[in-house]
Formats: structure tokens, C-alpha cells, sequence
């Protein structure tokens, strides 16, 4: 059970993690942080560790009091929440934070692979986060990255994937100058790139949909996929819109892509 520690002033030691909104810097020290009782339990049942927590004193006897009993002898620090809020910097409207460590980089992809989203240089926490909760919900067996992207176990991201990113294997890749496409291809992957152009395939198509191994590929807000990237891809796909709306937000494009390109299992069995 973890050590209750009540504080009354910023400095106690071992708050730093709750203080810092340097995310790099909690990066570099092996360290993120996760928001709310459900979030830190999906972590805690993948193996993370906790380092400490940071918690509104009613939640440590309730909606939190099985986490707990479950972190070992860390310290558990308690605070009013006002002292709370000068502390993170924000109200704490789901109560606990915890601090854990890192695991490797990247996750070990599985053996049985069907359905990957490729992220290009897509920095937005919260699009990163919506996505992972997205491709957790939808079938995708995993998410890829590529160095431009925002790192998904900052804050914003493990919150707003609502502890998805615990669940969904993901791994950063290479940019596309690096033939990142090429590589996906060597593994067997048919790449389909989703972006607005009119050489396009309908996201019906029976290519996608029969495919054993696709990978959904999804550009940044803005200026979507790089060129190159999607001269590269197998297919380039788009969504059709109404109403004169030209696309959709990234992680909403991506939700509508992995539903209607999910994997159907071995169609010729």
C-alpha cells in the first residue's frame, strides 16, 4: 500500500514530475505522467510502475482507493485542492495523477498483424490521443509513428486516449525521406494513403477491404500527407464529404477509415 504523505507547501520532494510541464524533460528522465483512476489502472494493468501519486484527499479512500493498494510503498501525496491546483497548474477534475516509468521506446509489434495506422508528423496531442482511443475501438493492431510526431505518452495524449495508449502496441518510424513507405511494403503491407486528391479510390473499395495486411495512412492538419508519401502509397483514398465540407479532422478521418477498412478475416477461408 503507498505511503500517505500529506503536504502543505510546493516544495515537498518528489513533486517535481507534477510540476514539470516540460514533457521532454519528464522524457528524458524515463518518467510520464497519467490522469485519472481509470487511465492509471489501464496503466498499471499493462505493467507500468508507479513512481508516486498526486492525489485530492477524498480519492484516496474512494475512487482511487484500490490504486492505492496497488502502487507498493510509494509515496501517495494528499493535498486540499487548491494546493493541488498551484501545484499542477490546473484543476484536477478527475482527482489522481500518477507518475510512472517508462518502459523501452517502442513496443514489440504482435505476430498476427492486419490493420496499422502511420502517422506522418503529427504533432497535436490531442489528435495523437483520439486516434489511439479510435484505433483501440476499431480493430487496429497498432499505430506507427513517424519522428515527427508528438510522443504519445505525454499527458494530454494518454488522457485524451483515455489510457488506450497503454493498450494499442506503437512504434516510431522514419520519416518518408527515409523510405518509411518501402518498408511497410517489405513487411507486406498494402499502403493506403488517405488525402485529397482526385486520383482517389473509394473507401469501399474491395482492394481495402480484402487486404490481409494495410496499413491507413494519415498526414498532419493542414497540410496533410507530404507529397512524396502519397506518390509512394498503393492507393490514395478519400472520404466523401457533403455539404460543401472538404475533409474531416484527423482523428475523426481516421475513425471513418479504420471502421470501413477493417480487417473481415480471411475472406477466401
Amino acid at each position: 500500500m503507498g505511503r500517505i504523505v500529506r503536504i502543505n507547501d510546493l516544495d515537498t520532494e518528489g513533486l517535481a514530475p507534477y510540476r514539470d510541464t516540460a514533457e521532454l524533460s519528464l522524457k528524458a528522465q524515463g518518467i510520464f505522467v497519467a490522469e485519472s483512476p481509470k487511465v492509471i489502472r489501464t496503466a498499471l494493468d499493462a505493467g507500468y510502475e508507479a513512481v508516486s501519486l498526486l492525489s485530492d484527499e477524498k480519492y484516496i479512500t474512494g475512487q482511487a482507493a484500490d490504486i492505492v493498494e496497488r502502487v507498493g510503498d510509494v509515496p501517495v501525496f494528499s493535498a486540499d485542492k487548491k494546493l493541488l491546483e498551484e501545484i499542477t497548474g490546473f484543476k484536477l477534475t478527475q482527482g489522481v495523477l500518477c507518475a510512472m516509468k517508462r518502459k523501452t521506446e517502442d513496443s514489440e509489434l504482435p505476430a498476427q498483424i492486419h490493420r496499422v495506422a502511420v502517422l506522418e508528423d503529427i504533432m497535436n496531442q490531442t489528435n495523437i490521443g483520439a486516434v489511439f482511443r479510435s484505433a483501440a475501438a476499431l480493430g487496429i493492431d497498432a499505430v506507427l509513428l513517424t519522428d515527427g510526431c508528438s510522443d504519445p505518452f505525454f499527458r494530454r495524449t494518454i488522457r485524451v486516449s483515455m489510457g488506450t495508449v497503454f493498450q494499442v502496441p506503437w512504434k516510431f518510424i522514419g520519416r518518408s525521406e527515409s523510405g518509411y513507405i518501402d518498408k511497410l511494403r517489405d513487411m507486406g503491407f498494402v499502403t493506403a494513403a488517405m488525402a485529397l486528391r482526385s486520383d482517389t479510390v473509394s473507401i469501399e473499395d474491395e482492394r481495402l477491404k480484402s487486404a490481409d495486411k494495410l496499413a491507413i495512412v494519415l498526414g498532419t492538419e493542414g497540410d496533410g500527407l507530404k507529397t512524396s508519401t502519397i506518390d509512394e502509397c498503393d492507393m490514395t483514398v478519400k472520404i466523401p464529404m457533403a455539404h460543401g465540407v472538404d475533409s474531416l479532422n484527423v482523428a475523426a478521418a481516421g475513425a471513418v477509415a479504420f471502421w470501413e477498412m477493417r480487417y473481415r478475416g480471411d475472406t477466401n477461408a
